[in-house]
């Protein structure tokens, strides 16, 4: 029935597949950055925590009798470390994108969206029509001029704290723009909460920020928390009104409770072992710096590839070689890439064997 779709993706380098990837080559694929996902000591902690309740799943809508003495637990522990008045557990960061967009830009509102956007928010946005403004990836002039030639009831920006793909950070005069301006800002953390800052809480302790009443925290827990799920930090009011109105909260089955656990048990170890993983992940871009010449200020590193058949013949290559990295192509990418984890259970020698290899044999 799509018998030519699939054979087009199959001459453009594009299809896609699931595999079950050996479990003993050396993860720089995943974004299980801090590597909890197998620490079987949280792993227990949260199973632990789980039994000490009757219910263990979710069992309805967060709305109906879904919502679980865990989930309020880790709301509540997020947004005090966070700084934010609320939180509210969610499903998936895709969830949380479209739950964010689809029900906080009103009639009379505008979003202005980064270009580099994850897809969940780019998808959420087309449901909005012509209250949507996209800028040029980190352009502060750009966001500027778009900012005041679209005045609104209220204005939206959308950007991430570190970019999925290219690893770079959100520029902190866009926040200062946004605080001009008096616009609410969505920050996408997923790839910045657990690997930015002081205590590893993500874009807003980096730059210092100060909390206030625009601020919108969407994060992950299925990268440096070993989890899965996702949450929103928020004022009370934007909270209530997101419990209120957007679809993906209101009819979707609560979120997992054990994942929830696990998540709540990681948080607090990493905010205990804050100072221990700085020194890993500072100690790996260092290493890029020095072997490649390349600043990385996440733990995300693109090397760009000539061409989508390369990149799937450079990943074979590492594979078999021990290590295993993401081959990034088209359309998810304009230009495909290799796209490097610094994962801190990998040691900075065999990271280092691995970036070797992805240069050596990549043509210039």
């Amino acid at each position: 029935m799509y018998e030519n779709e699939l054979k087009a993706l199959k001459k453009a380098g594009r299809f896609r597949e699931r595999i079950l990837f050996d479990d003993r080559l050396e993860d720089l694929a995943s974004n299980d950055y801090l590597g909890l996902s197998q620490n079987k000591k949280q792993f227990n902690k949260a199973v632990k925590l789980v039994k000490e309740y009757q219910t263990l799943s979710s069992k309805a809508s967060m709305l109906v009798n879904g919502y679980h003495p865990v989930h309020r637990i880790f709301e509540m522990t997020m947004a005090e470390q966070n700084g934010f008045e609320e939180g509210l557990v969610v499903g998936s960061g895709f969830l949380a994108n479209m739950s964010l967009i689809e029900a906080l830009v009103r009639k009379g509102d505008m979003l202005f969206m980064d270009e580099a956007y994850h897809a969940s928010g780019v998808m959420a946005a087309q449901l909005l029509g012509e209250r949507v403004v996209t800028f040029r990836h980190n352009d502060v002039d750009d966001l500027r001029e778009k900012l005041s030639k679209h005045p609104a009831k209220r204005r939206i920006i959308a950007v991430e704290g570190v970019y999925s793909m290219g690893g770079d950070l959100c520029k902190k005069e866009i926040f200062d723009l946004a605080d001009e301006f008096e616009a609410l800002m969505i920050v996408d953390e997923a790839h910045s909460a657990g690997v930015l800052g002081k205590k590893l809480l993500g874009i807003f302790e980096y730059y210092g920020i100060t909390i206030n009443e625009r601020h919108i925290k969407m994060g992950t827990l299925g990268k440096a928390y070993g989890s899965y799920g996702a949450y929103i930090l928020a004022s009370s009011e934007i909270i209530s009104f997101l419990v209120n109105r957007a679809k993906p909260i209101i009819y979707s089955t609560a979120p997992s409770v054990f994942d929830t656990a696990l998540a709540l048990v990681s948080v607090e170890y990493v905010r205990k072992n804050a100072k221990k993983y700085r020194k890993k992940i500072a100690k790996r871009q260092q290493m890029v710096k020095k072997f490649i010449g390349t600043e990385c200020k996440s733990l995300i590193l693109p090397m760009v590839m000539p061409t989508n058949e390369h990149t799937q013949f450079i990943q074979k290559g590492l594979m078999q070689q021990g290590y295993l990295v993401g081959a990034i192509r088209q359309p998810t990418v304009q230009k495909p890439i290799m796209r490097v984890i610094l994962n801190v259970n990998v040691p900075v020698k065999k990271i280092k064997h691995a970036l070797a290899l992805i240069r050596h044999n990549t043509v210039k």
